[in-house]
């Protein structure tokens, strides 16, 4: 039998972790679809199902998977289990307006907050952490705002979802980034820190106006528990291949998800893509060029001086 280099060995693990993140975002963007089936739902309740099929799925792949010593230190470690209670508002919140904007027919507008999404992680390292920014992460920032900017001038509206998903999923990927737990123990405690208001909010409403569970029928039932796997599923998928890929090219898979939501919402959706929009998402998209090449770059440089280093 030939044998496998160390060399072959970490380009297959490469290609396989490029396939498994680009198939995460891919479902995620693909989500929309999804959602957009339990349209007869009321928002509230598809979130509070999405929690409590979560808990149980991810729960129980943490224990097949053998990865309880994780959730055990977590769970003895309170300054993390308070920043998790705290990730858990927003990312119900973020988790609630996609589902009501897609719903509701503003699938581009959710596709624009994600386009947003790093330029507004850069906005927190300089705010919160102190960095400085380059001269193209001024221009590419700045054509950011001038995107939302021409928005709000030619639409006669701020896009707030897109800013308000754009902000809250941004703050999200930094607490998450500095608290340092293992994605499904920290997903399965942020799960659980909404599971009561999920519980809360189902029993008060089957106890008046009744829930679309059982109600509405077999699909609708499906799919209210499949929101379960498409909670957890892309987010294994994104873990595998984040932890075999660079920071690079993980970046710029990410853009698959506002891209295929964009897609959708005009191609399948017919949502309407006017003057306005389009010159919006032209400077979002030229600042994200701008952004991704100099991430590039840079990463190149900082490989460059690690290999001479050696």
């Amino acid at each position: 039998m030939p044998t496998i280099t160390s060399s072959e060995s970490q380009s297959r693990e490469a290609t396989l972790g490029g396939a498994a993140a680009g198939a995460g975002y891919l479902l995620w963007g693909l989500s929309v679809i999804f959602y957009r089936q339990l349209a007869n739902v009321v928002p509230f309740e598809i979130l509070a199902h999405r929690t409590l099929w979560s808990i149980l799925l991810v729960g129980g792949l943490i224990f097949g998977l053998r990865r309880g010593v994780h959730l055990a230190e977590l769970l003895r470690d309170r300054r993390k289990l308070a920043t998790l209670a705290m990730t858990a508002m927003i990312l119900g919140s973020n988790w609630w307006l996609f589902i009501w904007a897609v719903n509701s027919g503003r699938i581009l507008e959710t596709s624009l907050g994600y386009f947003i999404n790093p330029l507004v992680s850069v906005l927190i390292g300089v705010f919160v952490l102190g960095e400085r920014l380059s001269r193209p992460q001024i221009a590419a920032t700045g054509l950011a705002i001038a995107g939302v900017a021409y928005f709000t001038f030619a639409l006669g509206f701020l896009p707030w979802i897109s800013l308000v998903l754009a902000l809250s999923f941004a703050v999200y990927g930094y607490l998450r980034k500095i608290t340092r737990v293992d994605a499904l123990a920290g997903l399965l405690v942020e799960v659980l820190v909404m599971a009561p208001f999920a519980v809360c909010y189902l029993a008060y409403t089957s106890a008046h106006e009744g829930t679309s569970f059982v109600k509405e029928g077999w699909l609708t039932d499906a799919l209210l528990i499949a929101t379960g796997p498409m909670t957890t599923l892309p987010l294994l998928l994104f873990t595998y291949g984040a932890q075999r890929i660079r920071l690079t090219t993980l970046g710029l898979l990410q853009y698959l998800v506002p891209t295929t939501s964009f897609a959708i919402a005009v191609w399948i959706y017919d949502e309407p893509l006017g003057h306005g929009q389009m010159v919006t998402f032209g400077f979002i998209w030229l600042g994200l060029a701008i952004f991704t090449v100099d991430m590039w770059r840079n990463e190149r440089e900082l490989r460059r001086v690690s290999l001479s280093a050696r």
